[in-house]
């Protein structure tokens, strides 16, 4: 399989991040993570009350995302993390960590430079129309419909040089992980 140890599912909130990503890596057989599940107490006191997060909300919430792939890669885990990732510089930190050079301190307090995560990003795309009939749908998901469009502006969908690839939500789920398996060959 793939020589990237790990791939990031990223989209706006509705369009199918934690679906695809968890049923890949059943398939696959590699360790799944939401990012969701990481947001501290705090992050989702305010996505509940319908404020946007910014990056000061963000950054450290990132960070910690990323030293969890550092770790999983490190030990030699293919990972899929289910992220919006809405901005570049989100996924660079999910990549390299903050400020895009990752250290570590060891035990004598001497700073290590941390290998950067080699990572997949695979990009699932729909219009504001779609996603937001799927979210009205939702139960139980502490994401307001109405913080999508807040998403929507947000999104800086990947560029070259960038590795990734980009899906329509429009596709059947077999469609979407049948492209991805694809890919990941």
């Amino acid at each position: 399989m793939a020589a990237s140890g790990a791939l990031l599912v990223m989209g706006v909130s509705g369009s199918g991040k934690s679906t695809v990503g968890a049923l890949l890596a059943s398939q696959l057989g590699w360790k799944f993570y939401d990012a969701d599940d990481y947001h501290p107490e705090e992050n989702r006191m305010k996505m509940g009350k319908g404020i946007p997060l910014n990056d000061q909300d963000r950054i450290p919430w990132l960070c910690n995302l990323h030293g969890i792939l550092q770790r999983d890669v490190a030990s030699g885990q293919h990972v899929i993390l289910a992220c919006s990732a809405l901005k570049k510089v989100y996924r660079d930190i999910l990549i390299q960590g903050k400020d895009g050079a990752p250290l570590k301190c060891d035990e004598s307090g001497k700073e290590e430079k941390l290998a950067e995560v080699k990572l997949l990003v695979v990009h699932l795309t729909g219009s504001f129309e779609v996603i937001s009939g799927r979210l009205l749908k939702r139960k139980g998901h502490f994401m307001s419909p109405e913080l999508l469009q807040s998403q929507f502006d947000t999104l800086e969908p990947p560029s070259a040089p960038e590795n990734f690839i980009q899906i329509s939500v429009d596709k059947n789920l077999s469609e979407i992980i049948a492209t991805i398996m694809e890919t990941l060959k």
